[in-house]
């Protein structure tokens, strides 16, 4: 990982991406789309958080407050990534989770809040931005993935 001196250092010249970075803007997704057929295919809000990194205020989403049996789906390609059974209140304002379904995500390196590095989570399927993810969830991950609510889809259980 880039240390935050190297990454400031690098405002100088030429911007220079993490390590992190670089994989995933080279990451080929199996959902793809152009930057138009996005901007049809989701509503405003949505496109902002899923394609530009965007967050929601805290507190905004209503599921937060989502308790029944179902899954979480990305909100760009469907991909099902959380289950209900993962779902816990952070109290942080988002919907959060302490872990996520194998192989449905990507992180990398969030360098956009200047003195804070963060890690930012994405689809593996679409890349669109999903939220963060945190080292000070429960047990027995102790992960908190942070997700803006705009990201997901909620599929109840029938």
């Amino acid at each position: 990982m880039m240390g935050r001196s190297r990454f400031l250092a690098s405002l100088a010249g030429a911007i220079v991406l993490a390590p992190g970075l670089a994989r995933a803007a080279a990451t080929k997704y199996a959902v793809t789309h152009t930057d138009a057929e996005w901007k049809a295919l989701l509503a405003p809000d949505r496109y902002v958080i899923l394609r530009q990194n965007g967050t929601e205020p805290s507190f905004s989403s209503p599921l937060n407050t989502e308790h029944r049996a179902g899954v979480y789906n990305c909100a760009g390609c469907n991909l099902e990534l959380f289950t209900s059974d993962m779902k816990y209140d952070s109290g942080d304002g988002w919907p959060s989770f302490f872990t996520v379904l194998p192989h449905t995500t990507l992180r990398q390196a969030d360098y956009d809040l200047p003195g804070e590095e963060r890690t930012e989570v994405h689809c593996a399927r679409c890349g669109s931005h999903l939220g963060h993810i945190f080292d000070d969830g429960p047990a027995p991950t102790h992960l908190r993935y942070c997700i803006d609510g705009l990201a997901l889809q909620f599929i109840p259980r029938t």
